[in-house]
């Protein structure tokens, strides 16, 4: 038998982007897959702003941002119209990824895949889990190599990243509830002629939508259109480029010509959600705890922040210093955000794919000329954007959220996302300043609210100290902290203290003379 702190099972996006950051904390981890080689499909095909902010600080996102196409705009098109709606053009101001980008499911997996292994940690291939038992202080794994060898691996955690019918979840004896959607789809990556470059283009019709988004690689465009329901094709048969023309043609009125095609395939839907993210040892995330449909893109997105936000936690309890409840705060933070997921996109997918002769009335007649109507007033937009670029996700209902004593009234609260904040050249953005894997503890306002005594305290946590003052009260406006005090909501020559969390979110804040709650956040949660 060997052994290992942490075994993650799947390695795709959440996967990959566990074992990654469990590296960065030093963990000894494994990560297995019984696929042979890494998908080469474009699969999940668009990155959210929030996503992009939490790999930033594991050296991933420049690479991602390199390889994809960040496209602001979505052109509408029905009878014959065609109506472009801006994307993420408000409400984005806090960060600094405004943008959904676009890159294929396969790059981004070969470029988490190339940061991994420059940590140290390879993806073990042909590894299959055929079994799982809980032990007293963990569980042990029955993995099957190629070869029909047999290996028992004991772990402290293991981590299911093993998408929809994940074997994780099997032998925990977790539950997955929902159904799946009647209706089939096409998905094909090909070119695509007579569409204007630099958007998303979606075609409304009576029977549904057709939707092309720019991909670049492994081809210029990604196709996603719904079969008319009274069409026999099962999900498994073959997929030929006419008959996609033909269903292109339903949509587009001929508009559109397809060649070239990469890749094609039929898939059917569901929307499922685990019955619970946590059995013991063993904790799920990504497709393996939700699936839902692509609508917003939120799936493959959700997973890696899944990841991010349970990577840590893992790290801190192998540590032992930290209170064993900061485990059971991932199903606390993270099953909520996964319901939400699920509501959303199944509201946006029966939108889409209704047959109801009012809703084919409102999507065909009514939809492009009220999207850009309502989108028109500057907050609808702005919220819209922020939630679907799942900028606006926070935990305040945690426990591991808590504001203590003279918190100043505006700016992000505990629980919230750390908002970034521009700083003037030569100098780092708050994000880049917090973007180091660890806790991170800002000190804001005129220096001698901190007395040496406190800051020295503090060295006895495993965390890094920040300073964002301004010289005197007069200097604010000119000082190189003034944007981020602006953003925390901090006034003119008052103190504050932000502690954030490793995943980017804040986790205690309070006036500056509140230093004990600080110290007593610090006892419970990190342990000295």
């Amino acid at each position: 038998m060997t052994s290992v702190e942490v075994l993650v099972v799947g390695a795709g996006p959440t996967g990959l982007a566990l074992a990654r950051q469990l590296a960065a904390f030093g963990v000894q981890v494994r990560l297995v897959d019984r696929a042979r080689d890494r998908i080469h499909e474009s699969r999940a095909l668009a990155i959210q702003p929030r996503t992009l902010e939490v790999l930033k600080g594991l050296g991933v996102t420049d690479d991602l941002v390199a390889a994809g196409n960040p496209a602001v705009r979505m052109c509408l098109h029905a009878r014959g119209r065609e109506r472009s709606v801006p994307l993420f053009d408000l409400g984005m101001e806090d960060t600094a990824f405004p943008y959904l980008l676009f890159l294929s499911q396969s790059e981004t997996e070969r470029l988490l895949g190339v940061h991994l292994t420059a940590a140290g940690v390879g993806v073990e291939r042909g590894v299959e889990l055929v079994g799982l038992d809980r032990t007293g202080d963990g569980a042990v794994a029955t993995l099957r190599h190629t070869d029909n060898r047999e290996e028992r691996v004991a772990a402290r955690f293991v981590v299911g990243c093993d998408g929809a019918h994940s074997t994780v979840r099997h032998l925990a004896g977790i539950g997955f509830e929902g159904g799946s959607y009647p209706q089939t789809f096409v998905l094909a990556d090909l070119e695509a002629d007579g569409l204007s470059g630099g958007a998303a283009h979606v075609f409304l019709s009576e029977h549904g939508m057709l939707f092309l988004f720019p991909l670049g690689r492994p081809a210029s465009w990604r196709l996603i259109a719904m079969r008319p329901p009274a069409d026999p094709t099962p999900p498994d048969a073959p997929v030929t480029l006419p008959e996609v023309q033909r269903l292109a043609d339903s949509f587009s009125g001929a508009s559109v010509r397809l060649r070239d095609p990469v890749w094609m395939t039929n898939f059917r839907l569901h929307h499922r959600a685990a019955a619970r993210y946590r059995a013991g040892p063993v904790f799920l995330a990504g497709d393996a705890a939700h699936i839902h449909s692509p609508a917003g893109a939120q799936g493959m997105n959700t997973g890696i922040q899944d990841a991010v936000n349970l990577g840590w936690k893992l790290a801190s309890s192998l540590r032992g210093n930290s209170d064993p409840a900061l485990l059971d705060s991932y199903e606390v933070e993270r099953a909520p955000v996964g319901r939400m997921v699920l509501r959303f996109t199944n509201r946006a997918f029966t939108v889409a794919t209704s047959t109801s002769p009012l809703v084919r009335f409102a999507r065909t007649r009514i939809a492009p000329t009220l999207i850009p109507l309502v989108m028109a007033p500057r907050f609808v937009r702005a919220t819209a954007f922020r939630a679907v670029a799942e900028l606006s996700i926070g935990y305040r209902r945690s426990p591991l959220s808590a504001q203590g004593h003279g918190a100043p009234r505006k700016g992000p609260r505990a629980g919230d996302r750390l908002p970034d904040a521009p700083q003037p050249a030569g100098w780092l953005a708050l994000h880049q300043l917090t973007a180091e894997p660890g806790w991170h503890l800002l000190l804001c306002g005129p220096p001698e609210a901190w007395p040496p005594a406190f800051t020295a305290v503090l060295d006895r946590y495993p965390l890094t100290v920040h300073r964002l003052n301004a010289p005197d009260a007069e200097a604010v406006g000119r000082s190189v902290a003034a944007p981020a005090l602006r953003r925390l909501g901090i006034a003119s020559g008052a103190a504050a203290l932000y502690l954030v969390r490793p995943d980017g979110h804040i986790g205690y804040r309070s006036g500056g003379g509140d230093t004990s709650g600080l110290l007593s956040y610090l006892n419970h949660w990190l342990g000295p």
